[in-house]
């Protein structure tokens, strides 16, 4: 059995990918998950339903890829602090948070500041708030169209007559 688990442990090593294909009893071996996770954070997805109920798992996950949020479980899209790792890694991670964190400025604002394009998955009710359209906008202008249609006419108005009073 030992020289099975170490046989495993150096797959994964190489590449966490190989957890899909690792006995049920590895993907429910937190060593065997913890080291796959940490060299692909989407290894997360062949981990046990228990494992991806472990906070260590899912923070490691998604220390190493944001997105692996998106294997985790639900619990873990409804907590601020998880939520904010993996966006913190990956802003585009946004897009597995609750609803509920979709519409919190702090956990959006953080999003934005690592990929502008995350306003894409903020709530509506922050796509229409100037202060985070415009952080996503200094980041990136090409997000402007996933802002609400009003700010998206507001932000453009101020810009062509900020342009047409520096002539």
């Amino acid at each position: 059995m030992t020289n099975e688990k170490e046989k495993v442990l150096r797959d994964v090593n190489q590449s966490g990918y190989a957890l899909k294909f690792a006995s049920p009893e590895f993907k429910n071996d937190k060593g065997v998950v913890l080291a796959a996770v940490g060299q692909n954070g989407w290894a997360l997805q062949f981990a046990s339903d228990e494992l991806k109920e472990d906070k260590e798992v899912v923070l490691a996950a998604i220390g190493q890829n944001g997105w692996a949020l998106a294997f985790a479980s639900l619990k873990f899209r409804r907590e601020e602090d998880v939520v904010l790792a993996a966006v913190g890694q990956d802003g585009w991670a946004l897009e597995f948070a609750s609803d509920k964190l979709k519409n919190d400025k702090g956990v959006v604002l953080a999003a934005i500041e690592q990929n502008g394009y995350a306003l894409k998955f903020a709530s509506p009710e922050l796509k229409n708030d100037k202060e985070v359209v415009l952080a996503a906008v200094k980041q990136d202008a090409y997000v402007l169209p996933f802002a609400s249609p009003r700010l998206q006419l507001e932000i453009i108005s101020e810009k062509l007559t900020t342009k047409g009073e520096t002539k």
